[in-house]
């Protein structure tokens, strides 16, 4: 199959403008999910379950491999992706209302380096439309993997507004969402990853936790776990920062790391956003989980998302201290059936990972 893909389809998918590709694919997990049969088949294929459920935040995983935000910002193909072998699916980054993100080319390809640079710019169709494809096409209760959904700002709104965006996305996606990501380390919205200092960041955690207490009273169930996304260019004593926030408020975990605006040394493109994918952030990344972990005395659970394009990209990762793992660029170079590959090889390595 990677033959095939690597060989055949890639190529064809490769000669499209990327942005191009990526909704040819979109549009062709949509339809798949729409078809049970052929998800049913491609499930038994693909899904790949640890002889133990992974079991974090209250929830249960079958395998470690996971997709990250960015992917499927709508939620419009998660029963497709679940039928090719991930473990759990993050959605969006979703706003309140739908806005159309940056001015197009904003998805730029590096084969060399394995890796990918964007500046999307939150784009999506609203918290609305998310609810009702989840609803529709992979709803909470009939899920046979948890759901993430990823939460961020408009463009138009203020920082010190920027609570009250979070919240209306929790309050519209809460009855379809398995856990919440809290997103201010997207570098392609403005001003967005000042939300990570210490100016704001509690106040916005805590606005966030509390309305999830709220809800869960209300309902008579337990809150939702609650993630923090970071950024991997972030200093050490700023991580502490964060962490201390986290640990402050109780939040559930957090997703190391988001995409870098650093480049690799030789890296000849002036293209702005975000690069992922490749080994600079690898590296990177893994060095911030490895920290997260060691601060923490690996009591705060990891995802770790970064440059995994293999099997040992994936093990560095967990090795590191992450508990998950999430995939993107690595997908999309490697192909639709990349995650059976990875979930099978740390199922066979059977390490005791947290």
């Amino acid at each position: 199959m990677a033959f095939i893909y690597e060989n055949l389809i890639r190529p064809a998918l490769f000669r499209m403008e990327p942005e191009q590709a990526h909704d040819r694919g979109r549009k062709l997990l949509m339809t798949m999910g729409t078809l049970p049969s052929l998800c049913a088949l491609f499930r038994c294929y693909n899904q790949v379950r640890e002889d133990r459920p992974i079991k974090l935040f209250g929830l249960e995983f079958p395998n470690r491999v996971g997709l990250a935000a960015g992917m499927d910002k709508d939620g419009e193909f998660v029963r497709a992706i679940e039928a090719l072998g991930f473990g759990h699916a993050e959605v969006g980054t979703v706003t309140p209302q739908a806005q159309p993100g940056n001015q197009r080319p904003r998805l730029f390809r590096f084969p060399e380096y394995g890796a990918l640079i964007n500046r999307m710019g939150f784009n999506n169709k609203g918290a609305e439309a998310m609810l009702n494809a989840l609803e529709k096409n992979y709803p909470k209760g009939k899920r046979r993997m948890p759901v993430g959904v990823n939460i961020g700002k408009a463009k138009a709104t203020a920082l010190e507004d920027a609570g009250e965006d979070y919240v209306k996305c929790f309050r519209v996606l809460a009855d379809q969402a398995d856990y919440f990501t809290v997103n201010v380390s997207s570098p392609n919205t403005q001003g967005l990853r000042e939300l990570q200092s210490a100016i704001f960041l509690k106040d916005l955690l805590k606005t966030i936790r509390d309305e999830n207490r709220a809800h869960a009273k209300k309902l008579g169930h337990e809150p939702h776990p609650l993630l923090l996304k970071i950024a991997p260019d972030l200093s050490y004593p700023e991580i502490d920062t964060i962490l201390e926030v986290l640990t402050d408020l109780e939040y559930d975990g957090i997703i190391a790391t988001n995409t870098t605006v650093q480049r690799p040394e030789g890296f000849e493109s002036r293209e702005s956003g975000g690069l992922s994918g490749g080994g600079f952030l690898r590296k990177r990344s893994t060095h911030v989980i490895n920290y997260i972990y060691k601060a923490t005395s690996g009591k705060l659970p990891i995802i770790g998302v970064g440059g995994i394009d293999s099997p040992e990209a994936a093990g560095e990762k967990l090795d590191a201290g992450a508990s998950l793992i999430q995939l993107y660029t690595g997908w999309v170079y490697k192909g639709p059936f990349f995650a059976r590959e990875l979930a099978k090889a740390l199922k066979a390595r059977g390490a005791d990972w947290v």
